[in-house]
């Protein structure tokens, strides 16, 4: 099956907690960083989810925000900090590449914030995902 959801990233499940509903699941990219997903109980048992399982994470690149520096006390569980690697500009709308260590995330954001954060190639970003935003496929 093809997807167009640009950011598929390969990773491995280290721990799964289990809510009433709804889990979280960390996982551990193959760059190294971690990655947090919240999706229902349902699909983690579906996909037979447990530490130790090979996933997929994917994240659609109008889900990926974008920060210059650090961010404190924001609820945002996933921070990879990344070098921007290339931005594609159009009148509203950017996509930005960004390098994260072992993968490249795309972020679509508003021409007026690549502009307004002056990203170029080069520049240091943290790529901020809610965990809500995270989807996770067997791989």
């Amino acid at each position: 099956m093809s997807l167009s959801i640009r950011n598929q990233i390969p990773g491995t499940v280290t721990a799964v907690t289990h809510g009433e509903v709804m889990a979280t699941v960390k996982v551990r990219l193959t760059g190294g960083q971690d990655l947090t997903a919240a999706i229902t109980l349902e699909a983690v048992e579906e996909l037979g989810l447990t530490a130790g399982s090979a996933v997929r994470a994917l994240v659609k690149s109008t889900e990926v925000s974008l920060a210059t520096g650090g961010v404190d006390g924001l609820s945002i569980r996933n921070q990879l900090p990344g070098t921007v690697r290339d931005v594609a500009t159009g009148g509203a709308m950017a996509t930005v590449k960004v390098a994260v260590d072992g993968a490249e995330l795309t972020a679509a954001i508003t021409t007026d914030a690549a502009t307004d954060l002056g990203l170029s190639a080069g520049s240091p970003v943290i790529a901020l995902i809610k965990s809500t935003e995270v989807s996770l496929a067997s791989a």
